[in-house]
């Protein structure tokens, strides 16, 4: 158990500084507003995932472009890392792109338009749907 929380903390520490990092440090106009949402780190803590959402993430040609920069930038990002956080070993870092928040609204979005459909189908014929 207790080396569950220490991939826990690293995971959350990397999460900050790789967040600051590409805020601060990397230059790059084509990346817009990146957002560190979380780091998956190995039992060993070799490695690390760190997935990143944007605020355009259904243009799958600028998510591609964005992840291409970032995997450009993994090397220097991790250097940058290494100097600040206090490890013996600096993870090997992965981006991924984090789908789960557009996945997220879609299928909210999917609901809504459910309720609204049922909703109309119920002021049509009101008497449908109280069988059950």
């Amino acid at each position: 158990m207790r080396e569950f929380s220490r991939t826990d903390r690293v995971g959350q520490q990397i999460q900050k500084e790789v967040a600051l990092i590409l805020q601060r440090e990397i230059k790059d106009p084509r990346l817009g507003m990146i957002t560190v949402s979380a780091v998956e780190v190995s039992r060993d803590l070799s490695y690390a995932k760190v997935f990143v959402t944007t605020l355009n993430d259904h243009d799958e040609e600028k998510s591609k472009l964005i992840m291409k920069i970032l995997g450009e930038a993994q090397g220097f990002v991790r250097s940058l890392l290494g100097k600040r956080i206090r490890a013996r070993i600096v993870p090997e870092i992965k981006f991924v792109m984090d789908t789960s928040l557009l996945e997220g609204m879609r299928i909210s979005n999917l609901v809504d338009q459910v309720i609204r459909d049922d909703n109309e189908k119920r002021g049509d014929d009101p008497q449908e749907g109280q069988e059950d």
